[in-house]
Parts: C-alpha cells; sequence; structure tokens
C-alpha cells in the first residue's frame, strides 16, 4: 500500500515529514519477520504502527495480540506472557497459555516494554533468538512463531545506564527503529488534527462543529503539547461539550491548557499596570515583614544589652553574636552565610562602641526602636482609615490576628 492509502485506513492524520518517513518504514518492513522497535512520547500514536506492520505482512490473518507491560504486576508478568502450569502457584487451578503461544503464527505487540523486569527482560530475549519458552511451573520447552514489536517512551540508553534495561536485548528488539514525532514538531498537523476532532464529536454528539480563529492557531501552534495527539484529542471534546461559542478564541483556549506545563506561549502582561490585587498582595507582604523584623530587633535588643551587663570580651561577643543569628533567623529564615557575616561583623562593631560610650548606645539603640514602632502605628492607622475603622479587615489587611491589632492599638495608643 501507499502511504495515503495507509494513512486513510488507520485514520491517520497529517502531512508532517517525521510522520511520514515512519509509515514508509513501517511499510517497508512489513513483508519481513524483523523485530521492530518503536519510540516515542506518551500520546504520540505509537499502536498505530504495530497494527500497520501485522496487517501489511504475510502474518495479517494470523493473531494480533498487544500487551501493555506496564500494566501487569510483576508477580503475574511471566505468567501472563508465557503461561504457567496447574499448582504452580496459588491460585493456578488450571493451565494456561501465555500471550507467545496464543500469538503463534501472528504478531505480538509488547508496549512499554522497558517497565518489563529484568527476569522476564532474560525470558524475552530467549524467545528473540530461538523461538523457544517455557511455561512458569513446567521443564518443558515450548516453541512459538511470532513477530516481536515493541515500543517504549522511555530513554532506552539511560535505562541500560541505570541498570533498568539489558542491552543485548535492547539490540535485539532495534532490528528496525522506527521514532514517533512528538505532536510539537509536526507543525500544521496540529491544526489538522483538531479540526478532524472537532468534526468527530460534532457529529457524535450532534452539535456544530467548533472551529478556530486565527489567534486561536497561532497558540495552539506555539504550545508544547506534553501529552501529544491524546491531550489535543481531549481538549478538542472538552471545548466541543462545554463552549457554548463554536468559534474558539486564545482567551476560550487557554482555560483548557494546563498552566503548569512547559509552553511557547509568549509570556503574558498587563498595559494598565500594576493589578489592585497584585498590589494588595504585595503590601501584605511587607507588612508582615516589616512586623517580624520589629520583633527580631526587639530580641536582638535585649540580648546585646544583656552581653554589654556581662561585660563579655570581643571574642565573646563574637561568638555570642553568631549564636543571636541562629536564634533569631534559624526558625523557618532562610539567610546566605555571607549575609550573616557581615550581619555578624557590624554588630560586634556596634557592641564594641557601646561598650565604649554606653550614652551613644542607649541613644543608637532607642532610636532605631522608634523608627520601627512609628512606621508599625503609621502602618495601622493607614490599614484602619482604608477600612473605616473596621478593625475586623484591618487586621487581615496587615496580616496579623485581630486581637494582636487591639493589643497593638492599646500599646501605641491609636485613635
Amino acid at each position: 500500500m501507499e502511504i495515503q492509502q495507509i494513512k486513510q485506513r488507520f485514520g491517520i492524520i497529517g502531512t508532517d515529514a517525521g510522520l511520514e518517513r515512519a509509515i514508509d518504514i513501517a511499510r517497508q518492513v512489513a513483508p519481513t519477520d524483523l523485530s521492530v522497535f518503536i519510540t516515542g512520547e506518551s500520546g504520540t500514536g505509537k499502536e498505530s504502527f504495530p497494527k500497520i506492520i501485522h496487517h501489511s505482512s504475510a502474518r495479517k490473518h494470523g493473531p494480533y495480540i498487544a500487551v501493555n507491560c506496564g500494566a501487569i504486576p510483576d508477580g503475574t508478568i511471566d505468567s501472563e506472557l508465557f503461561g504457567h502450569e496447574k499448582g504452580s502457584f496459588t491460585g493456578a487451578t488450571d493451565t494456561r497459555k501465555g500471550y507467545f503461544e496464543e500469538a503463534n503464527g501472528g504478531t505480538i505487540f509488547l508496549d512499554e516494554v522497558a517497565e518489563l523486569p529484568l527476569s522476564t527482560q532474560v525470558r524475552l530475549l530467549r524467545v528473540l533468538e530461538t523461538g523457544e519458552f517455557i511455561r512458569v511451573g513446567s521443564s518443558k520447552v515450548l516453541k512459538t512463531d511470532v513477530r516481536i514489536i515493541a515500543a517504549t517512551n522511555i530513554e532506552v540508553p539511560q535505562a541500560i545506564k541505570n541498570g533498568k534495561f539489558r542491552e543485548d536485548l535492547y539490540y535485539r528488539l532495534n532490528t528496525v527503529p522506527i521514532s514517533i514525532p512528538s505532536l510539537r514538531d509536526r507543525g500544521n498537523d496540529i491544526i489538522l488534527l483538531f479540526r478532524k476532532f472537532a468534526f468527530d464529536f460534532a457529529e457524535n454528539y450532534r452539535m456544530p462543529a467548533i472551529s478556530l480563529t486565527d489567534d486561536a492557531k497561532l497558540v495552539m501552534l506555539k504550545y508544547e503539547w506534553p501529552g501529544n495527539v491524546r491531550q489535543l484529542k481531549n481538549l478538542a471534546e472538552q471545548i466541543s461539550i462545554i463552549e457554548k461559542e463554536r468559534e474558539v478564541t486564545p482567551a476560550i483556549l487557554l482555560k483548557y491548557l494546563p498552566e503548569s506545563q512547559d509552553t511557547r506561549l509568549p509570556a503574558l502582561y498587563h498595559t494598565g499596570g500594576i493589578s489592585d490585587e497584585a498590589f494588595n498582595n504585595e503590601r501584605e507582604i511587607l507588612y508582615k515583614v516589616l512586623f517580624d523584623m520589629k520583633s527580631d530587633m526587639s530580641d536582638l535588643k535585649k540580648l546585646v544589652r544583656e552581653i554589654m551587663q556581662k561585660g563579655a570580651t570581643s571574642e565573646e561577643v563574637e561568638s555570642d553574636n553568631a549564636q543571636i543569628i541562629r536564634n533569631l533567623y534559624g526558625k523557618g529564615h532562610e539567610v546566605e552565610t555571607t549575609q550573616d557575616e557581615a550581619f555578624n561583623n557590624t554588630i560586634s562593631q556596634q557592641t564594641s562602641s557601646r561598650q565604649a560610650e554606653h550614652i551613644q548606645d542607649t541613644e543608637e539603640i532607642t532610636e532605631e526602636s522608634l523608627s520601627l514602632e512609628d512606621k508599625e502605628i503609621e502602618l495601622i492607622q493607614k490599614a484602619l482609615e482604608k477600612h473605616r475603622g473596621k478593625r475586623k479587615y484591618a487586621a487581615q489587611e496587615l496580616g496579623i490576628s485581630e486581637r494582636t491589632l487591639y493589643r497593638k492599638i492599646k500599646e501605641y495608643n491609636i485613635q
């Protein structure tokens, strides 16, 4: 069959060169019995290519069995693939044929083959090399004539390096490699696929088909599509059912594209300056920082006074300063080492100066403390004015509890 005929028969949409290259390789290798290894991201449509190979081969009248290796528990995978004898394990009430025995004369597709346990990989390698296998709980060697097509969505060389996949099995499976391109690399195929899905869902649900505006098409082409064709199909179905508007704009489209995924979309910006919500959030953070600074400085002032009263030496002061910083910033505040050292040096210098001139020291600390208190009073007054004296909302604005606000008002005698 020609490439276009294969597309029509198996419902493949697209004109991307990488996609057509993959179809062409599948078409050429089909008449042989060579093993084929299909790679590509999840959701790219890898499951279509084993069918192309099987139905274009001399085995097309034989059985075709697709096995998702990642969906079968490790404890039963050998039994599922190679069969088992009666009584070979708990629950084995009868002899059972495995997939390799059932697929004799046909094709078996091992999807997510890299999920197989290493012990099962050894058994699979033997089937590939000799066509022989042994049922679980048996010693009799059986023969099978199957063509094996495998697929995975992981980087196999990395799995080999990590000891998760046998290198000899990889080279035995990878006789003919087929790489399926990701949707984001297929260009205008994204629009063609969306249009196809939209018409299919319109027919299924008996509603007008949705269509994309030119701007929405640009968004579609720039999105990364981590879920590939599967994600695109789900998107088309969601919009077809949920949205009343039949013309899909970028605003509608962005509601259905996960923000957590990587995209190549242009950064959004606001021409009207910072929004009120963003401004309020930043202001709340500033309030909290100021209140934390006030508390920390009060503790610091108290500890420095204690050091001065003890008449500590400069070495002891430096050691105590380090402990002060750890006490103040070791409860959840992340402080860079260089900042700690600089702050410690500053405190040491100020403490030495205070030991020489206690009057100046007292005035300096008092001035610093009063500055913070003034700022605190100013912020409280502004919050109260903004909310017309409603203390509940003012407390929320400041990021503190209502009880703390009452205490502050009383402490500073704020009217």
